[in-house]
C-alpha cells in the first residue's frame, strides 16, 4: 500500500506541477531580434557542425567576408540547414554587383548585402551608388553598413561632429536600416559619450523611419575587458530599451591581431569554446524570451534616474499613468516606456554593471510584471522595493 500510495503521490505532483506551468501566461511570440554574429564561422570552417554551435548559442545571424563568391556559396547552402541568416559579403558584390545579387537574393537565409565597416563622409557618394545598384535588383534584402561611433575623431568621420556625420549619413545613403558600434565598457568604467551615441542613433532612425541595430562586445582586446554577464545585460538592454531592432556581436571568432591582441571572444581562434560562448548563449535566451516586447516596439519616452546624468540624456520628469511612483538608488536607471501593437510595457535597465540597484516601483492593480522567461505575474505579488541586478531590466506589462 505504502508503495502504491508514494506512486499516487508523484503522479499528483506531476500533474498539478504541469497544469500549473500551463496556466502561466506567456507573452506571445511573433518572431525573434535578429542577434548578428560579427567576425562569423570563418570560410575554412562551414561546417553543420560549426553552424549549428554557432545557433545553440543563439546567435541568428552570421557574417563573414568570403573570399569569393564560389566560398559565400557554400555557407548559404550550411546555414539552410542550420537555420543562420547571413549578410553577404564577397568580392563579387562589389566587382558583379548585378550579377552576385541576382545569384543570391531569392535564397531564403540571405538577409542582407555588406557593403563597409565604419566609412568616413567621403565614402558616402560611392556608398550610395553601390546601395543604389544593389536596391534595383533587390529591395527585399536590406544593404547593411556600419557607422563609426561618437568617440571616433573627426579625421576618421570626414565631419567636424558627430552629429553632422550621422544625419549626412541618413541623408545620402539610401540604407534601410541603421547600424552604429559603440563599445562601452573599459576596464570597470562605462565611456561617458555612450547614452548620448544611442540617444543620437534612435532619433536618427526615428526621425528617418528606419529601425537601427546596435552591438555588445564580445571580445577582449587592448583596453576591453572579458565580457561579463552583466556588462552584456547592460549593452543589450540599454540598446533594447532605446528601441534597437537588431543585437549584434563583435566578434564571434576571435580574431588574430598583433596589434589589439584579441582574446577571449565566444570561440578561440583555434575554434575552442571560452566561458564567454555560454555567458552569450545565456543572454541571448533572455532576448529570444523576451522578443514580443521589444521586436516591433516604438519608443514613446526615454529618460534616466540618477543624480549623475550621462551627458545627451533627459531626466525621467513624467511617468505613464498606470505607474504611481519609481525610485532608484545607487548609479540610476533608464526608464523607457515602449509601445509594441496594442501593448505597453515599462523598461528599466540598472545602469551599473558591477553591483545591483534598488528600485521601488508603485503601480495599478493591473500592471504584470515581465519575467525574464517570457511569463506574466501580476506586479503586485512582488513587493514594491526590489533589487534589479548589476546590468540586469525589470520590464513590466502596463495596463490600457
Amino acid at each position: 500500500m505504502k508503495k502504491l500510495y508514494y506512486i499516487l503521490l508523484a503522479f499528483s505532483l506531476i500533474i498539478f506541477g504541469a497544469n500549473d506551468l500551463l496556466s502561466k501566461e506567456r507573452l506571445k511570440s511573433k518572431g525573434e531580434i535578429p542577434i548578428l554574429a560579427w567576425y562569423g564561422v570563418p570560410a575554412d570552417q562551414t561546417t553543420v557542425k560549426r553552424y549549428r554551435e554557432l545557433r545553440e548559442s543563439g546567435i541568428t545571424w552570421n557574417l563573414t567576408v568570403f573570399p569569393d563568391a564560389e566560398a559565400m556559396a557554400k555557407a548559404l547552402k550550411i546555414a539552410r540547414k542550420t537555420g543562420i541568416k547571413m549578410i553577404v559579403a564577397c568580392p563579387e558584390l562589389k566587382t558583379n554587383t548585378e550579377t552576385t545579387v541576382k545569384r543570391f537574393m531569392r535564397d531564403p537565409n540571405v538577409g542582407a548585402w555588406m557593403l563597409r565597416d565604419e566609412p568616413c563622409r567621403t565614402d558616402f557618394p560611392e556608398l550610395s551608388e553601390w546601395a543604389k545598384k544593389i536596391r534595383d535588383v533587390d529591395d527585399f534584402n536590406f544593404c547593411y553598413l556600419n557607422l563609426f561611433p561618437n568617440y571616433a575623431n573627426e579625421q576618421q568621420l570626414g565631419n567636424k561632429t558627430y552629429q553632422e556625420h550621422v544625419d549626412q549619413f541618413v541623408a545620402d545613403v539610401p540604407v534601410q536600416v541603421i547600424s552604429f558600434d559603440h563599445y562601452p565598457v573599459i576596464g570597470d568604467t562605462l565611456r561617458a559619450g555612450w547614452y548620448d551615441n544611442l540617444e543620437i542613433i534612435s532619433e536618427a532612425a526615428r526621425k528617418a523611419g528606419k529601425p537601427f541595430w546596435a552591438f555588445a562586445l564580445a571580445v577582449a582586446h587592448g583596453p576591453y575587458p572579458i565580457a561579463t554577464i552583466p556588462q552584456l545585460r547592460l549593452q543589450v538592454y540599454s540598446d533594447l530599451a532605446y528601441g534597437a531592432q537588431g543585437i549584434q556581436y563583435f566578434t564571434y571568432w576571435t580574431p588574430v591581431d598583433t596589434t589589439w591582441k584579441f582574446n577571449h571572444g565566444p570561440i578561440t581562434a583555434d575554434g575552442k569554446r571560452t566561458e564567454v560562448y555560454d555567458r552569450i548563449k545565456l543572454v541571448n535566451g533572455e532576448i529570444k524570451s523576451l522578443s514580443p516586447v521589444f521586436l516591433g516596439a516604438k519608443v514613446i519616452s526615454v529618460a534616466h534616474t540618477g543624480k549623475n546624468l550621462p551627458t545627451g540624456t533627459k531626466p525621467l520628469t513624467s511617468l505613464p499613468q498606470s505607474i504611481k511612483s519609481l525610485e532608484t538608488e545607487g548609479t540610476g536607471a533608464i526608464v523607457s516606456h515602449l509601445q509594441n501593437g496594442s501593448k505597453s510595457y515599462l523598461v528599466v535597465v540598472n545602469r551599473d554593471f558591477k553591483r545591483p540597484m534598488k528600485l521601488k516601483i508603485s503601480c495599478d492593480p493591473k500592471v504584470r510584471r515581465v519575467m525574464k522567461d517570457g511569463t506574466l505575474v501580476p506586479a503586485s505579488t512582488y513587493i514594491e522595493t526590489l533589487e534589479v541586478e548589476a546590468g540586469d531590466v525589470f520590464i513590466l506589462e502596463l495596463s490600457l
